[in-house]
């Protein structure tokens, strides 16, 4: 239904360009043909003069020749008409007609070659613009059939989405077209994209959930042959790591979604990083690394308070976890006119280079990352971080390390 909506009115647009065309040309034509009408009527006025001329000649000759002494009345007469044209008269007229004449009688060659005249002229006005006209429509009708065969290029896929550019009173409808044929191919990729991703994610979320399963079912079988509390403790584990994994998911879904609740206000940068490290503070002693957090003037940021610092946990956890015993986790801040930035660094082994370019993507897991990871925490961090107008990066600083840089623009 809605592909014969959008046919229809395709087909609308096509006719409304002839239509107009044709009016302002029908308006052409007939202003052509008057103006060679006017052209005509100019001519055949001197036409008409001679052909008087040539009348009065005659009808004066063949008075002089029946009757010479007249020569003196008909030159008095033909001065007096010169000097007062006015005096021809209806009488005047009378007089010809009471002998039985009329005025076609004398000008009946010049009415007739005056209406051939005129008619030349107007066939003439159509003649200059008829083949003009058809090699317009002509040209109309070769863009329509270009603008078809590349919709019907584009559907087959037998085509790209190029198109050659022209300039004439299609080319608003060609840029149009084109915008529209290059958008659908964007969403279409973007689908392929989406589909292949969904797909993806899929495949990892049933390899993260086989993988405690089916340690939950190796612990639950050897509970059946010999309980102990061991058994028990490694079902609590894996029980803890399906539910972390579940809320996840849940999270990102609803991040993707755009429905995750974020209470924007001023935030203090500070007030962000050292909740963050008092959350980690016994995971950090057991590692033993350190986490170094500078006095810093008050810096705020526009950001959920409780989100932005589940996001700066993964990331410390992060660097903790490839940090040696003995090493350290250094925050910073920077306050610029256009952003807020936030550094998050230690002094390990830094990130492996195959490892920077996928190191936020979903359930990626690099080289040296720690047994039991889902690779799901730097994803949830990024994706925190810019659903409120923030980017996070990760490179390998030249003083050794790896470095996490956290941008909140104003």
């Amino acid at each position: 239904m809605n592909k014969r909506k959008k046919q229809g009115s395709c087909s609308k647009m096509r006719s409304a360009f002839p239509a107009g065309n044709l009016f302002i040309l029908t308006g052409i034509v007939l202003s052509v043909s008057l103006a060679a009408a006017s052209f005509t009527a100019f001519f055949l006025t001197r036409y008409y003069n001679r052909m008087q001329i040539r009348t009065l000649s005659t009808i004066c000759q063949g008075i002089l020749e029946n009757q010479p002494d007249a020569e003196g009345a008909v030159l008095s007469a033909l001065k007096e008409y010169q000097e007062r044209p006015d005096t021809l008269t209806d009488e005047n007229e009378n007089i010809i007609l009471a002998y039985g004449y009329r005025q076609a009688d004398f000008l009946q060659p010049a009415q007739r070659y005056g209406t051939c005249f005129a008619a030349a002229g107007f066939l003439a006005g159509g003649l200059v613009f008829l083949l003009p006209y058809s090699l317009w429509r002509r040209k109309e009708k070769e863009r329509i059939h270009a603008l078809t065969d590349y919709l019907e290029q584009v559907r087959t896929e037998d085509g790209g989405t190029l198109f050659p550019a022209a300039e004439d009173e299609f080319s608003q409808l060609q840029d149009e077209i084109y915008k529209t044929v290059t958008e659908l191919h964007q969403t279409r990729d973007a689908a392929w994209k989406a589909k292949n991703h969904y797909a993806e994610n899929l495949d990892h979320i049933a390899h993260q959930i086989k993988t405690p399963i089916t340690s939950l079912s190796l612990s639950a079988q050897m509970m059946h042959q010999n309980p102990s509390p061991k058994h028990f403790e490694q079902i609590r584990l894996q029980l803890s790591r399906l539910t972390h994994l579940a809320d996840a998911l849940l999270l990102l879904s609803r991040i993707d979604a755009g429905v995750l609740p974020l209470e924007r206000t001023k935030t203090d940068v500070f007030t962000v990083l050292m909740l963050a490290a008092d959350q980690l503070r016994e995971l950090f002693l057991k590692a033993g690394v350190s986490v170094w957090i500078p006095e810093m003037e008050e810096t705020v940021i526009c950001a959920d308070l409780e989100w932005t610092m589940e996001a700066v946990i993964n990331l410390m956890k992060n660097c903790m976890e490839h940090t040696p015993p003995g090493g350290s986790v250094c925050c910073s801040c920077e306050q610029t006119p256009l952003y807020t930035q936030i550094r998050i660094q230690d002094n390990g082994t830094g990130f492996s280079e195959e490892d920077l370019p996928h190191i936020f993507e979903r359930f990626y897991r690099g080289k040296n990352a720690k047994d039991g990871g889902i690779g799901i925490g730097l994803a949830m961090s990024k994706a925190i971080i810019e659903s409120q107008n923030g980017t996070v990066t990760a490179e390998n600083p030249a003083d050794g390390g790896a470095c996490f840089e956290i941008r909140f623009y104003r």
